[in-house]
Order: C-alpha cells, then sequence, then structure tokens
C-alpha cells in the first residue's frame, strides 16, 4: 500500500498535525510511504520532526510547477491560494501512483473532484481542534476515513452528519507527540507575566484589523506584562485576506517598526516558534479571538481573554464554545482591567478550560500518532 502525506500550503503550520503518524506507519509491512512537498521548507520541517532512520526510509516528492503558473501565483499569492492549486493539478501523476493520501486540509480533495483521481482513498486529521464553523463543513463527507482527537469533534460531526460511524477514529492529537515532557520555555530574562497575543487571520473574527495595531501600542506603552505577538502563521502571509465562509474582505495592517526594537515584546510573524507550541507552553496569560491553539494552550489551565472585535452575539454559539475559557472584551479600554484579573485570580477558569481539553483531545497511554497509523492501515488494508 503506497500512502503519501501531501504538505502544499503556503505556511508550516499544518505539518506537525500528520508528520508524526509517518514513522509510525513504518512499522508496518507492505505499506510504503511518499512525502509530496511544495517548497524545501516543508520537506525540510518534515524531516526535521520524524527524524533521519524514518526520514531515509521514506521517498521524497517535490512538487513543482511551470513557470507560466509561477508568474501567475505572483499576482495572485495575496488574495487567494492560486499556487495550491495549480501544484495538485500540474502534478496528477504523482498522486496517481498512490492508494492513500493523507492530508491536513480540503483542498485536496480537487483531486478527486476535478482531476479524474477517483480511485486515491484520502485521509483527512484537521489541523487544529477549534471551533469555527469552518471545520465542520459539508467537504467533510467527501473523505474516506476522518481521523479525529477527540469527543467534542466527533460528536459535532455526527450530529451534522459530517461522518458516519464506518468513517472516522478517535486518534487524539498527533501535534502533542512532538512536545517533549520538558519545563516550559522561557522567553524573556525578566519575571513580568509574559502575554501571548494570537489573533486569527479571519476577517470577520480576527480582531487583528479592527484593534491589533493599538493592542500593541498600549503593551508598548505599559510596564508590567512582556508581550509575544505571535498571530496565525496566515495573517501575515496576505496583503487582503478574503472570507469565503463570511462574505467579508478586509486589508490587513501592518505592525508598527517601533515595536519590533522593544526589548518587552516578542513579534512573529511565522516562524517556527509560533507553530510548534513554544509561546502557547511559555506564556502565562492568553488573548486571542478565533484560533484554534487556544485548545493547545489549555493543555497547562491558565487565564485567558478573548476579543470580540465585532461585537457578536456569541454566547449560545457553538463556533464560539472556546470564549467560554476565560473573559470576553469589546474594546480596548475593557483590556487593562481583564488583565488585572487575570494576574489576580489565575486560577478562576481551570475547571472549564479541563473539561474542555478533555472533551476536545482523546488522550491514552498510546501515541496519537501511532493510533492513526493503526486506523489507516485497518481501514485501507
Amino acid at each position: 500500500m503506497k500512502v503519501g502525506f501531501l504538505y502544499n500550503h503556503d505556511a508550516l503550520h499544518q505539518i506537525s498535525h500528520t508528520a508524526p503518524v509517518i514513522p509510525a506507519l513504518l512499522r508496518y509491512p507492505g505499506v510504503e510511504v511518499r512525502v509530496l512537498t511544495s517548497s524545501d521548507e516543508q520537506a525540510a520541517r518534515v524531516r526535521a520532526l520524524i527524524g533521519a532512520e524514518a526520514a531515509a526510509r521514506v521517498r521524497f516528492v517535490p512538487l513543482a510547477i511551470g513557470r507560466g503558473a509561477m508568474t501567475l501565483d505572483r499576482v495572485l499569492r495575496f488574495v487567494a491560494p492560486f499556487r495550491r492549486v495549480a501544484t495538485l493539478w500540474q502534478n496528477r501523476a504523482a498522486f496517481a501512483e498512490l492508494d492513500v493520501l493523507v492530508v491536513p486540509e480540503t483542498t485536496s480533495l480537487l483531486l478527486r473532484e476535478r482531476m479524474g483521481l477517483h480511485g486515491l482513498k484520502f485521509v483527512w486529521i484537521p489541523h487544529g481542534a477549534g471551533d469555527r464553523s469552518v471545520g465542520f463543513r459539508a467537504v467533510a463527507r467527501q473523505f474516506d476515513l476522518v481521523l479525529l482527537s477527540g469527543r467534542k469533534v466527533r460528536d459535532r460531526m455526527l450530529d451534522a452528519g459530517l461522518v458516519t460511524p464506518d468513517s472516522y477514529r478517535i486518534i487524539g492529537y498527533p501535534k502533542f507527540d512532538t512536545i517533549g515532557a520538558g519545563d516550559p520555555p522561557r522567553l524573556f530574562a525578566d519575571n513580568r507575566p509574559t502575554v501571548l497575543y494570537n489573533p486569527h487571520f479571519d476577517p470577520r473574527l480576527s480582531s487583528w484589523y479592527r484593534m491589533g495595531p493599538a493592542i500593541l501600542d498600549w503593551f508598548a506603552g505599559q510596564s508590567r506584562f512582556d508581550l509575544v505577538f505571535a498571530p496565525h502563521v496566515m495573517l501575515f502571509q496576505r496583503r487582503i485576506h478574503a472570507s469565503v465562509e463570511h462574505r467579508q474582505l478586509h486589508w490587513r495592517p501592518d505592525v508598527a517598526g517601533r515595536h519590533r526594537e522593544d526589548p518587552h515584546m516578542i513579534i512573529d510573524q511565522g516562524s517556527d516558534r509560533s507553530v510548534d507550541m513554544t509561546y502557547t507552553r511559555g506564556a502565562d496569560i492568553y488573548i486571542g479571538d478565533a484560533s484554534s491553539q487556544i485548545y493547545e494552550w489549555i493543555a497547562r489551565p491558565r487565564p485567558a481573554i478573548f476579543i470580540n472585535a465585532a461585537g457578536l452575539d456569541w454566547r449560545d454559539d457553538p463556533n464560539f464554545a472556546h470564549w467560554h475559557l476565560g473573559e470576553v472584551v469589546e474594546t480596548i479600554d475593557q483590556l487593562p482591567s481583564a488583565l488585572d484579573r487575570a494576574a489576580a485570580d489565575p486560577h478562576r477558569f481551570d475547571a472549564a478550560q479541563r473539561a474542555a481539553f478533555a472533551a476536545t483531545f482523546d488522550h491514552t497511554d498510546q501515541p496519537a500518532a501511532d493510533r492513526a497509523a493503526a486506523a489507516i492501515v485497518e481501514q485501507f488494508s
């Protein structure tokens, strides 16, 4: 059985959700693994995650596109994922050699829907375990196997008819397999509480477009907290962000240059540290809006603050279930007092966070990657 792992994105954040499964799958006789990547950076990241021994047993397949597609991508890349689709189309032959394709996203289904590869089986391991409606779309029905982190996501998908008892398995969260048991990383040399500001890129839900630069200004003007600004890695990949889901378009503001020189601020617009849980493990207080990283944050309960920049009616909306895991503010003026309360009573939401974590991630003594590999072999052998 030839199993492919596809990495075909502008950033590297999806890789750690599926790459840990590769070494586990190699332990099965008769399974050949191929890693298909659309950039050298992706291939290097996969190699780093799976280790030299596993990498030596894997066939890495670079996915290139022609000069014409590259030219079009330079024009369209800041507003649309043109290159991802072109990569699929121009490398159909490489995908046609596979029996199974494991992906952390859904665009790859175009290979079967529009590009004629009807015999290829698709496995989806979602890159995150958040609450946004984009993770619960009808496209999930097209996968032959969906590997889920826990009962929260499972129940919502079953209720919506997106999976059937035969089309999913609960495996836990492979990304957690990449994190050691050591102490959280130290982010600053001083002893101030460290705040992580982690806005999303979605034009409707993100706080960055309406309030983000002013939030950085506020932190620059105070001396009580250190700040890590590490947004979703896609926020600064494009100048204009469009949400098909919410039918909104926003021009993305930049970070003021003066903040990059502040010794009490880390500005990280998309390094490895922004996707490998360095900041979610090392900070003390979380500020965010729609990112699924909140569920990685609550692996160790700590204060969280959510910014409802659009004034949404969120309390009974399952897409904002995570906003019950901390305090919600709607203006910058409300932020200082929310931070004061978080610092004064850091355990206020611990019980809610522990319950949410247990519902979101099914943790057992068996690594999630091993569970995923077993599910794939059982389903398709």
